[in-house]
């Protein structure tokens, strides 16, 4: 499992402040068969009317990166 980024408490926080729940912390993806992680999986109810008639869920996927290299091109790196 990959380590985490310096933010990611800061933006799953973010994340549940604005309504989201967080569903995969990480988000297990396989491909090809090898294994890989997203920082985060999210959804949230989508809501039709004001009413809370709930219409479906919408999904995400977060990949959080910090650029705190020395220079661009180290960050880049």
């Amino acid at each position: 499992m990959p380590a985490r980024d310096i933010y990611h408490n800061a933006v799953k926080a973010a994340l549940i402040a604005d309504g989201w729940s967080i569903t995969h912390d990480p988000y297990r993806i396989e491909f090809g068969g090898k294994d890989a992680y997203v920082d985060l999986g999210a959804e949230r109810a989508r809501l039709d009317v004001v009413l809370a008639a709930e219409r479906g869920t919408t999904t995400i996927a977060v990949e959080i990166k910090t650029f705190t290299g020395l220079s661009v091109l180290t960050d880049l790196q």
